[in-house]
């Protein structure tokens, strides 16, 4: 199993945004992570993109957001070692993760951005081939500019960003360092027992009734406040929890299926290739294989 590189980032408080283009063979740095927060917009090139427990196709005119502390690691597909011709360009975007933080989670104009950096704890993935805002040419103008203005494009881009939804959120909702802060003490009491128990046998009836509500009105409560179901929210915290477990390489998928809490290897195995596409085995060959 391949270690995770600690990247160390030449980025302080008083230069706390990075900004560059590229223009590579292809990408070839390792499976690594750093504290900052990081934009990678994909001009031209296409391959598979890794962020937390999960994977993603990427292509052209696509950008990742990746949050701090992410582990995250891009490859181009296989034929950019065939063919002279193929390269990958785009611009690369770091920033300090502390980044007008006070603003951030204090500012109402700012509520939208605060959301979204949270959000990218888990990796998230835009497409932005249809988009109707001109993030491209932002995104471009920024390494050209300096000092106030170039923290002015940068916000301009966290903004637009704002009002584009993500073609995918790459890491399960398990892997999220990061706990989402939710409204109501309600909501956060069932969320802390829930992440107590996901591995164990757990009865919507019993679940509903520590929330002091019967299962109708339960399920309307949760999916309201997370926007998943709640069958779905235990899947996708299992699922998270062997994506860890996959990676480490100890356990086989029997025992993994076990832990996790799902009733036999064959559910595990439907679940799983539905959540992410492939097989738990499958699974674990491509995460260990790069």
């Amino acid at each position: 199993m391949r270690k995770i590189l600690n990247e160390q980032l030449d980025i302080t408080d008083a230069h706390p945004l990075k900004a560059r283009f590229y223009d590579y063979k292809n990408f070839t740095y390792p499976w690594h992570f750093h504290s900052e927060f990081e934009v990678i917009y994909i001009e031209k090139g296409y391959g598979l993109g890794m962020a937390g427990d999960g994977m993603t196709d990427f292509s052209d005119q696509q950008l990742f957001l990746l949050g701090s502390n992410l582990p995250h690691y891009l490859e181009n597909a296989p034929e950019y070692d065939l063919k002279e011709e193929l390269r990958v360009n785009g611009v690369i975007i770091q920033f300090e993760k502390d980044f007008m933080q006070y603003a951030f989670s204090h500012y109402s104009q700012f509520q939208g951005i605060n959301r979204l950096l949270e959000e990218a704890q888990r990796g998230l993935l835009f497409s932005l081939s249809n988009c109707t805002d001109n993030i491209p040419q932002i995104i471009k103008r920024i390494p050209q500019k300096e000092g106030v203005g170039q923290i002015v494009e940068f916000l301009q881009l966290l903004d637009a960003l704002t009002h584009l939804t993500p073609q995918k959120v790459i890491s399960s909702p398990a892997y999220d360092p990061v706990p989402a802060r939710f409204n109501g003490r309600k909501i956060e009491k069932v969320m802390a027992f829930l992440n107590k128990h996901y591995t164990q046998p757990i009865c919507l009836e019993d679940v509903a009734s520590y929330a002091a509500m019967n299962p109708t009105a339960f399920c309307r409560f949760f999916k309201e406040n997370t926007g998943k179901t709640f069958r779905q929210h235990i899947t996708d915290m299992r699922i998270g929890y062997a994506c860890k477990l996959l990676l480490n390489g100890k356990w086989n998928i029997s025992e993994i299926s076990l832990e996790c809490g799902f009733e036999s290897v064959a559910h595990f195995n439907r679940c799983f290739k539905k959540h992410t596409g492939m097989t738990p085995t499958s699974y674990r060959k491509k995460i260990g294989s790069t």
